[in-house]
């Protein structure tokens, strides 16, 4: 439970009460499973325990668009209202995820419980850095050519792990969907960073050489 942010500073046997007291389940998914559809309108919180799930939008010819990478600890559900079309969260690999009601967080329990408080400070929390993440997402899509918007991206994992050989939280498909570019462009463009001396790219790994 340490590492998911919604529970940062509460006990672990304080967090399983509060669980139980919230109703919570805990539920489990293949890869490639639904794991929730229509985000924008739900009334669950979800929190991924185990493994990993992407946040997707699929448009009306068909094609899809990343919108998030759900990693283990991170939180989707009932405070996803930045986005107003339907959405789904799908299972990246196989995963297991607590779900609780929404309104079991935001009202005050009878007890008046400590935890209860910490949860909802660590709840502004979350939502302060999904804005952060949202704007950050703004900035890479808002960028004209796919080599911007390649370099604005590589620039934010840069700051974010504090290396010049970073790791891609996707594979090149699923970065081509994130960016909302065309995938063979996207290996085009990135072959022509490679020979210009700009990056190295293996897999998923890729070093920045500026």
């Amino acid at each position: 439970m340490g590492t998911i942010k919604l529970f940062d500073s509460i006990e672990k046997d304080d967090v399983k009460k509060m669980l139980t007291c919230f109703d919570a389940k805990k539920l489990h998914f293949k890869k490639e499973a639904m794991i929730l559809s229509n985000l924008a309108n739900n009334t669950q919180i979800g929190i991924i325990e185990s493994g990993s799930a992407t946040i997707i939008r699929y448009n009306y010819n068909g094609s899809r668009t990343i919108i998030e990478k759900l990693n283990v600890g991170d939180t989707f559900g009932a405070f996803s209202k930045t986005y107003t079309e339907e959405l789904y969260v799908i299972a990246a690999e196989d995963s297991e995820v607590i779900f609780f009601n929404y309104s079991k967080l935001i009202n005050r329990c009878k007890k008046n419980c400590e935890y209860h408080n910490k949860l909802v400070r660590n709840m502004l929390e979350v939502l302060s850095q999904k804005m952060q993440d949202y704007n950050e997402r703004i900035e890479v899509l808002t960028k004209k050519t796919i080599r911007d918007k390649l370099l604005t991206y590589f620039n934010l994992l840069n700051k974010k792990q504090l290396t010049k050989v970073i790791t891609l939280p996707f594979s090149l498909t699923d970065l081509a969907d994130y960016l909302s570019i065309d995938r063979s462009a996207m290996m085009r463009e990135l072959k022509n960073l490679k020979e210009e001396g700009l990056v190295d790219q293996k897999g998923k790994r890729i070093q920045l050489k500026y």
